[in-house]
């Protein structure tokens, strides 16, 4: 079942233009999904009754096209039910274009735009010209109690096609209201963050790594994501990288304790004058996230490990489908970048919760045009199902973002017999529960070192091993990168790292950072 809007704007002519431009085999997805869309939802109605303003467009019996803006207090704009939509009609300059046309055609279709948060919804429909001596209730509907202007008439549209539009090239503009309530954020944000001594958290030096970096630069992306220039020192160039690095650099947690956390460098991989990473700030996290936005400052120095990758392009011209789930997009948009320098096909698809929270969004649809396609869960949910359904046979998939969108996309490619070795995915986080659900607490010896634990089911074992002193190499902590392998002697594990092949784990090979175990007991050569 196609999309509503695809049935309608999908013409002949339209198909071969998109032939011609390259975006044929990308729309065609809008005429295979399973949702017509064309029944109101409760974010369609949402936005439609927050709107204050919209552009119309009817046709003149001659052929030609007439664009209207029509204003009003918010929500003049009234939702009838879920397929039906109507406004009064106040008296303007009397010429009655856009009338006159609806009488004649009643097709009608209609752009609602949110500037601020750089929205966009499209509706069709037929439109009937409704006067008051004919439906006074209908009418009465319509009308704007606090809005004195004289209604002349009623027009009432039924729905035939909605369609979220990107937010590409779409301005922000702000009323003053809105511009007062930015500048109050802002203001708020980067007030000097007081120590427990009341005094302003100074510029130092941190961490002992090899590498050395100072921050030129700070950015707020969004609400609660922080992005971070590094450049060296003396100006020197930085080690050169590949699209899919990270970078440790150190935190101090609220335990006092000094440790690492490893961000994608983000920054095209091309560029060797600086590195950027973005940090979103976690309430519910460690700690690490709270001391960055609070004590990172300009001309800061870090002292970071050296530049590491886990999760590179393959080397090969096979297309590639991209997809990023909110800060997701750190790892993805360097693999967008580095594939469009080497003119390999791909699209990008990104997710997030709202346009607002999207970090780089500008910059990214700016670069990359019509090969990003742009998913705010409050407006267009990302449909897992479509994206690969419609990728090509030998498309490799590079993914970052929640669990629950790596699990989603593992799912969908296992039930269309993609091969897992064409499905790459980069977590930011140990999955929820810790390890693989087997969330219980777990007896674990340490054979070499003559140690036995109890591991709580909230903890991974890596932590518990460490907490208990015996050093265990690691680096991600999350699964990726293979540094903490370790080899099982007994027990049963469950493996939830993207690193081990079936064979090394047939072998017994483990990664205590994410695995866990459905026995009870584990025994590790530790």
């Amino acid at each position: 079942m196609p999309r509503a809007f695809a049935e309608i704007a999908f013409t002949p002519s339209v198909k071969a233009a998109q032939t011609r431009y390259g975006s044929r085999d990308g729309n065609r997805g809008f005429e295979l999904a399973e949702d017509p869309r064309n029944v109101l939802q409760d974010a369609e109605i949402a936005f439609i009754e927050a709107r204050d303003s919209f552009y119309q467009a009817t046709v003149a019996e001659n052929g030609w096209p007439y664009v209207q803006h029509r204003g009003g207090p918010a929500g003049f704009l009234r939702v009838l039910d879920e397929r039906t939509i109507g406004y009064a009609d106040f008296r303007g300059n009397a010429q009655y274009l856009s009338v006159g046309n609806l009488n004649a055609d009643p097709r009608i279709s209609l752009i609602l735009m949110d500037y601020p948060n750089r929205r966009r919804l499209k509706l069709w429909g037929r439109a009937r010209i409704v006067h008051e001596n004919e439906d006074p209730g209908l009418v009465a509907r319509l009308e704007v109690a606090s809005y004195r202007a004289r209604v002349e008439r009623g027009v009432v549209i039924s729905i035939e096609a909605i369609e979220w539009n990107c937010p590409q090239h779409i301005t922000p503009r702000l009323s003053e209201a809105e511009v007062d309530a930015l500048i109050a954020a802002v203001l708020g944000e980067h007030r000097p963050q007081p120590t427990d001594a009341g005094h302003s958290t100074p510029s130092v030096e941190l961490g002992s790594g090899p590498l050395a970096v100072r921050i030129t630069g700070i950015r707020q992306l969004t609400p609660r994501i922080r992005a971070y220039e590094l450049r060296d020192p003396a100006d020197r160039p930085l080690p050169a990288i590949a699209a899919g690095a990270h970078l440790r650099v150190p935190v101090q947690l609220p335990d006092g304790r000094t440790s690492t956390r490893h961000y994608s460098i983000c920054s095209d991989p091309a560029r060797r004058d600086a590195y950027e990473i973005a940090v979103l700030l976690k309430d519910d996290g460690s700690g690490g996230s709270e001391f960055i936005h609070r004590s990172y400052a300009l001309g800061a120095t870090l002292h970071c490990e050296m530049p590491r990758n886990d999760f590179a392009l393959r080397n090969d011209q096979d297309p590639v489908v991209l997809i990023a789930g909110g800060i997701g997009i750190t790892a993805i948009a360097p693999m967008a970048f580095a594939l469009r320098a080497s003119g390999r096909r791909f699209q990008l698809h990104y997710a997030g919760r709202s346009l607002r929270e999207m970090a780089y969004l500008d910059a990214l649809q700016r670069e990359l045009g019509h090969a990003i396609n742009v998913y705010p869960s409050d407006v267009r949910p990302l449909d897992l199902n479509e994206i690969v359904s419609g990728a090509p046979a030998n498309a490799r998939f590079y993914v970052c973002g929640p669990q629950r969108l790596l699990a989603g996309l593992m799912d969908r490619a296992g039930a269309l017999g993609i091969p897992p070795d064409r499905v790459h995915v980069e977590r930011f986080a140990i999955p929820e529960p810790v390890g693989t659900g087997v969330a219980q607490p777990l007896e674990v010896e340490l054979r070499r070192s003559g140690v036995t634990l109890t591991v709580r089911a909230d903890q991974s074992i890596l932590d518990a091993v460490e907490q208990a002193g015996v050093p265990v190499q690691s680096n991600c902590r999350v699964g990726n990168c293979g540094s903490c392998v370790v080899k099982v002697l007994e027990g049963e594990p469950v493996h939830a790292d993207n690193t081990l092949t079936e064979r090394e784990r047939s072998q017994g090979r483990f990664c205590p950072c994410v695995s866990r175990a459905s026995s009870q007991r584990l025994v590790l050569d530790l």
